[in-house]
């Protein structure tokens, strides 16, 4: 007896059960080829050099933070993306500059400037060198001028020999225009806008950057080998903490967004793809093994006509070799295009660099067909355990009446893993923070676990408890819980998928809406402020004291937008965590900080005062004190935006950082440490909205028009929350209506015999209704049961509150959820009684 034969005669007379197994595998296959090429973009993303393209060689500081935790391996050095430009010292041009091979060092200087009528990038006039910019009209600059574009010339209303007056970091100066210039290719890379040049030696004051630089360009001699010159530069350059680069490398250092779209694609393809990756060949194993589990009846008459417990092992084997590649095959070309579409959708939202481009190698693909390969070899080889080796007699017993017990092996570890989630869910209870979500997520996984290995029970055990209330609908009814009783195995199988859909889909989805509900209610009751002003480009300078001068006005704050990175414990080990601060500047000679800051935010101080915050001072919110384990008085470390390090003094610690920023500082702290030091944001509090308009700052709003433009920009984050429980929630409906399809047409002789004794072809389908209705309200009470332990602690650790759960959004969930069993089950119901009936 051939295996391979059984196997293809089983894959030509048993269709409909491969076609399942088929379909599972596909789309186990297009979630690993998805996520994989995301991970190996994160892994090999990069962006050419633009600015940089004409110089060979370039020297800048490191932009990352790095910090040494102890693991289970040992020692490990992680970094994390500045989320400024960490610079070097000029001087370092000069050293440079001596190196064999080069031909001149350059200090390169990106900053913006205003003016009345609107906002300028500046560079040094230096960096013509490389970036090709050239006169058009007039002379370089001098200390005291300035070289505009044509745009910025038409902006200014300004030519050579005219005056402007620009308001940069060391405050508003008039400049005399030397110059009018082309820019170049260099200057136009990232569509700066209208751009201005100022002298080397006069840049990094106005930069607010006295002796740094954000980079070296080192341009080489003719004939000059890249590598030998970029040695000889390193080690001029020894000991000043600049690194060298040269190729692809030097394009992150002038595009920064490179190394935070390398995280963020490095976590969808890592982190949410591994998740995604067990969800998947956790699902397909469940529909290979009901796949097997459904031709009990052919392995126990092949074992009564001789057939060795080997053969068997070997028929399924070969069935599987004979599906699963083709299915990887061909979910892989699906994958790659929701890799592309999803990577498209990130480069939209500005979170990924338009220069870098998707990575598809065999690698991710391979991964996919043989993940696939080795779910369904092993699925089907467990499934196939107990008929390849029971006796032939038995096994036929067992073909005509399912098992009411589950194996011994399956009980115990699905207990355990019942306790373990349950353990975890304890603890997320008793955590905060980033324990609380980390242990969180072990709950959501080892409950589903526990569903899987514990499905028949708790199929029985629902049947039961839904077969209570069934009792009114009269014999369709009663028939449908009779048989959900009876094949409880067949139930666990329709279920485990909802159930997965319902936990994640709701997990993702409510994390998000209950956290953008208590940031919502943060910033509506923090913003205490009459007036509004925001400008993304920068405020002009001394906005609050112009704002303060005008009639009726008590306080006028200024607020400087950026992020630091804070250490926080989680699991026992040290992370640096991206958390956003703001820089604050009130008005008058000696302002008050603290006190001013009160009149325009309520921040919600749970100890210290706002009182203290200043110069080696800050106020920080509980949930980040939680995660860094500090407290009132207690000393911070942490990095600037620019990645220099320092340990503030916690004076105060509020309740309402997640709607407003978690750490609140005085803005000359902060002001040396990013590339713009224009203000975002003015608060004022009292006064009249038309005199302060009147003073030329901008369009004011009220408290309430800036609380829903914020809350918009909170909107467009959730898109890649939505995005994930819409790639794991529509998986898993496509396996649960695949099950459900296959459980369908795999009970045709059932059907058939129902007929045969006299029930209609209504009552039949009567009866699949009620089933359906039971396996859907079974699988959703279950997920929801999951979803609601997973995000009590998990909402609670992070938010303080219980999670909120939209009642029409659940609701469409539910609906979602009930539809998909009824259609998936009636349908082929349908179809199958026709075919009877011709």
């Amino acid at each position: 007896m051939r295996t391979t034969g059984l196997a293809r005669a089983a894959v030509r007379f048993k269709p409909a059960s491969f076609a399942g197994t088929f379909v599972a595998l596909m789309m186990s296959a297009l979630i690993v080829a998805a996520c994989g090429s995301l991970l190996e973009t994160g892994i090999r993303a990069s962006v050419p050099a633009e600015r940089y393209a004409n110089a060979p060689v370039v020297a800048a500081a490191d932009q990352s933070a790095r910090i040494v935790a102890d693991t289970v391996d040992g020692p490990e050095e992680t970094a994390y993306p500045l989320p400024d430009t960490a610079r070097v010292d000029t001087a370092l041009a000069a050293r440079a500059a001596k190196a064999a091979g080069a031909e001149s060092a350059v200090a390169d200087f990106t900053f913006p400037v205003r003016h009345d009528a609107g906002a300028l990038t500046a560079h040094g006039w230096g960096s013509h060198a490389f970036t090709g910019t050239e006169l058009s009209a007039g002379s370089a600059p001098r200390t005291g001028e300035v070289v505009l574009d044509a745009a910025a010339a038409r902006q200014a209303k300004a030519g050579v020999g005219d005056t402007v007056a620009l308001e940069t970091a060391a405050g508003r100066t008039e400049f005399t225009v030397s110059g009018l210039a082309e820019a170049g290719a260099g200057d136009t890379a990232k569509e700066a806008g209208p751009t201005a040049w100022f002298t080397d030696a006069e840049a990094p004051v106005l930069s607010g950057h006295p002796g740094k630089a954000d980079a070296i360009a080192v341009l080489a001699k003719p004939g000059t080998d890249t590598r030998a010159l970029a040695a000889a530069v390193e080690k001029s350059l020894a000991g000043s903490g600049a690194e060298v680069h040269t190729g692809d490398a030097r394009g992150e250092v002038e595009d920064h967004g490179l190394a935070y779209a390398k995280e963020t694609l490095t976590a969808l393809g890592g982190s949410f793809g591994g998740i995604a990756t067990l969800v998947a060949v956790f699902t397909a194993a469940g529909t290979v093994a009901l796949s097997v589990g459904q031709r009990g009846r052919e392995f126990a008459l092949l074992r009564a006509i001789g057939a060795t417990p080997r053969q068997i092992r070997r028929a399924v084997a070969a069935e599987a070799l004979l599906v699963a590649p083709l299915a990887g095959v061909l979910g892989c070309l699906p994958g790659i295009g929701l890799a592309h579409w999803w990577f498209g959708q990130l480069q939209d939202r500005g979170a990924v660099p338009q220069a870098v481009e998707v990575q598809v190698s065999w690698i991710p693909l391979a991964a996919a067909v043989g993940t696939g390969l080795i779910t369904a070899l092993g699925a089907g080889l467990l499934a196939g355990r107990r008929p390849a080796k029971i006796k032939p007699g038995q096994a036929l017993s067992e073909a005509s009446v399912e098992r009411l017990r589950p194996g011994i092996v399956r009980t115990v570890l699905g207990i355990g893993a019942l306790g373990g989630g349950a353990a975890l869910a304890g603890v997320a209870a008793s955590t905060g923070g980033a324990d609380a979500a980390n242990a969180s997520l072990g709950v959501v996984m080892l409950f589903m676990l526990a569903v899987a290995l514990l499905g028949p029970l708790l199929a029985r055990l629902c049947a039961a408890l839904f077969g209570l209330l069934l009792r009114g609908g009269g014999a369709s009814a009663s028939l449908a819980a009779a048989n959900s009783r009876t094949n409880s195995r067949r139930l666990a199988s329709a279920i485990t998928p909802i159930v997965l859909a319902m936990a994640f889909a709701s997990t993702l989805v409510f994390m998000h809406t209950s956290e953008s509900k208590v940031a919502a209610g943060q910033l509506r009751d923090g913003i205490t402020a009459d007036h509004v002003l925001t400008d993304p480009a920068g405020l002009p300078a001394g906005s609050a004291d112009r704002a303060a001068r005008a009639p009726g006005v008590d306080a006028a704050v200024s607020l400087l937008d950026t992020q630091v990175l804070v250490p926080v414990k989680s699991a026992g080990e040290t992370s640096l965590q991206a958390t956003a601060a703001q820089g604050v500047s009130g008005s008058g000679p000696r302002p008050a900080v603290g006190a001013q800051l009160a009149q325009v935010q309520d921040l919600d101080v749970r100890s210290g005062s706002l009182d203290r915050v200043g110069e080696g001072g800050i106020a920080i919110d509980r949930t980040l004190a939680t995660a860094a384990k500090v407290g009132t008085g207690d000393r911070l470390p942490l990095y600037l935006p620019d990645g220099t390090r320092t340990s503030p003094e916690v004076v105060a610690v509020y309740g309402r950082g997640l709607g407003l920023p978690a750490v609140t500082m005085d803005r000359a702290s902060l002001a040396g440490h990013v590339t713009s030091g224009f203000d975002s944001t003015l608060l004022v509090h009292g006064g009249d909205a038309s005199a302060l308009t009147g003073l030329g700052l901008g369009a004011f709003t009220d408290a309430s028009g800036y609380v829903q433009a914020r809350n918009t920009d909170r909107e467009l984050g959730a898109w890649a929350n939505y995005t994930m429980a819409a790639v794991l929630g529509g998986f898993a409906a496509v396996a649960a209506v695949n099950t459900l399809v296959m459980t369908v047409l795999d009970r045709r002789r059932e059907l058939t015999t129902l007929r045969l004794v006299g029930t209609t072809r209504r009552q039949v389908l009567r009866m699949l209704r009620w089933e359906s209705l039971l396996v859907s309200a079974a699988g959703v009470t279950l997920g929801t049961a999951i979803a609601m332990i997973t995000l009590t602690p998990m909402m609670r650790g992070l938010t303080g509150e219980s999670p909120y759960v939209p009642p029409l959004l659940y609701g469409t969930f539910a609906g979602a959820a009930v539809s998909l069993g009824l259609l998936a089950m009636t349908l082929p119901a349908r179809a199958a009684l026709r075919r009877q009936g011709e």
